[in-house]
This record gives C-alpha cells, structure tokens and sequence, in this order.
C-alpha cells in the first residue's frame, strides 16, 4: 500500500528527535510512504524564487522556532511490527527536487575550517528541475542529478531523552551520505517498537566531507519502503546500493569512527563469506574504500565501500 505525509507544522518536528514523539502516521511493514521535507527559513527564500513551499511557511507559522538547534524532520513513521534490538530496512524508491532553489552558506566558526569564513554568507542557487541543474551565484552550474536526504532516522532510546539532530548516532540521523541515492537501501537499528521513522535536510548536491556545514540545501520528496527486519540485528548503521555494501560510524574522532565502521565491515564479510577475520582484514585494503562522509556535524562520519562482487567470489585457499 502507497501512502503520503507532507512537512507542515503538524507533521515534522524541529531540532530534535525523541522516543515519545507520537507517530504522524503508522504504516504496514513493507508499504512505502512518500515523504516532502522543507528546509532553512523565510529568510533563505530568494526574491526571484517562482514558489513559495507552503509546508515551510506552516512550520514557522505554527512552530516558530526549533526546540533545539537542528533540522525539520517530517515523521515519524510508525511501522506495524518493528521491535527495538532489530532493524529498519528503508529501500530508498524515487527522490525528486521539491524547490526551484537552494541554498548554501558559510559562516564563522563552522565547518571544517572554523577560522576560514570571517562574516556569514548565503550563496542562494537556482535549481533548474528539468535539467537537474543548481545555478551558483559566481556562474558554476552544479550537478543535482544525486538528491539525497542528509537526515534519515529512527526514534532514539528512550533513555537518550529528547536530543538535537546536529550529530549522527548509531539510530542513523545526520548522516550526510551522499551515496544514499535513489535506489540505495539503507539499514537502521531499531530502539523502540514501530522503529518512528523521520527524515529531513534535503540535499541538492554535496561533496565528501561537506566541509563548509552546508550542501545545496533544498526541499525534497522522497518515497520509501519500510520493512522490519526482526530477522536482523544492528549496532551501527549500514547501507547497499546496486554495486556495494556500505558500512558507517560516526565519533568526535574519525580514527575511532573508521575503526568502527572498518570493524563493521569485517564482521559483514566474516559473516557471508568463508574468510577469517585476519584474511578479511587484509581484503579490506586490498579493495575496500574508506571515505570521510562528513567533517562538521560534531560527530564526524566515515563510511566504508566493498563492491558486491567480493563477497560472492569463491575461495579457494593454497
């Protein structure tokens, strides 16, 4: 069954996530749910823009201001079976451009390189939808033939209270994965029956690392399937696209968050071929790809990509 929520200030939650947030909706396991989002203020929507997001203007009507620094997220999304110590399987079926612009801005004491930017400065761009195209300011026609939801989230534990969603965590969030396309399946742990799924800051086009806090920051509507996978369980975040398997971590520190999500990714190929963990190991940086997903959000992102191929090749050992 195909169902359908869009961000109004009924629908999202602003700044936080939180166990107790009660569903906006509650679907069957495997039913896909089409998702709008909004994104940034009034005050980021261009003179020239032909629309204004209706959903956006509803938020900062009813809501005002965020609960904690952070995103819109539209959701939760209940799912009919779904138990805590489990995991959410999100197959990712279409992302379209929801605005004609976006935005992207550097400010002081953000980013990558906190002392870079001396005064704030918005870089607002013209998304032509037909032609996947983002109009920077200085001329640069960006690429955005790649949308993708920098927030894709499940409830916290309960006892994580209510939390702000600037951090990615091991329920998924502010992942920043430009590789969460279209087409990708992205797998989250659960920690409260129903799973609550919420997503949010679109992204029109960004690099590894986003290294300035911002990307092409849009409004996007995206559809998704939701199935429980109470026959999988998960301590970190992981996704498959069409050619590879991904695993993800996130830390203040990103030598412990590519420990992590390197160590992850032993345990996936220990656990679906006949390699040892030692010869695992050695796999990895044979062919593996380690990335830096994002430098900004507090705690820093690495994700890990093995081509499918690997884990089918027979082993024949000497």
């Amino acid at each position: 069954m195909q169902h359908r929520i869009d961000a109004n200030g009924d629908t999202v939650h602003w700044g936080y996530l939180e166990a107790a947030i009660p569903p906006r909706l509650t679907i069957a396991s495997g039913d896909s749910v089409t998702m709008s989002t909004v994104s940034g203020g009034p005050e980021f929507i261009p003179a020239w823009a032909k629309e204004t997001p209706p959903g956006l203007i509803d938020v900062h009507q009813k809501i005002g201001k965020p609960t904690l620094p952070g995103h819109i997220c539209t959701g939760p999304v209940a799912v009919t079976g779904a138990k805590a110590g489990h995991a959410l399987q999100i197959d990712i079926l279409d992302i379209a451009l929801h605005y004609d612009f976006g935005y992207t801005y550097v400010r002081p004491l953000s980013g990558a390189l906190p002392d870079e930017a001396k005064d704030f400065r918005n870089f607002p761009s013209r998304i032509d939808r037909t032609t996947k195209l983002a109009h920077m300011p200085w001329g640069h026609a960006i690429p955005c033939d790649r949308p993708f939801f920098g927030v894709m989230v499940t409830a916290p534990p309960r006892e994580w209270g209510r939390i702000n969603t600037l951090p990615p965590r091991r329920n998924g969030g502010n992942l920043d994965n430009k590789e969460l396309i279209a087409g990708t399946t992205l797998y989250l742990p659960v920690f409260v029956d129903g799973a609550n799924f919420s997503v949010g800051d679109g992204h029109g086009a960004q690099g590894d690392g986003e290294v300035c806090i911002t990307a092409i920051e849009t409004g996007l509507i995206g559809t998704f399937r939701l199935t429980a996978r109470n026959d999988m369980t998960l301590t970190w975040p992981m996704a498959e696209t069409a050619t590879h398997m991904i695993t993800m971590a996130f830390d203040p520190s990103l030598d412990a968050a590519a420990q992590i999500a390197l160590t992850s990714m032993i345990d996936l190929v220990t656990a679906r071929t006949p390699l040892d963990r030692d010869e695992a190991y050695a796999l990895l940086s044979l062919v593996a790809d380690v990335r830096v997903t994002q430098l900004v959000n507090g705690n820093k992102g690495i994700h890990v990509m093995l081509a499918k191929e690997w884990f089918d090749k027979p082993v024949k050992r000497a």
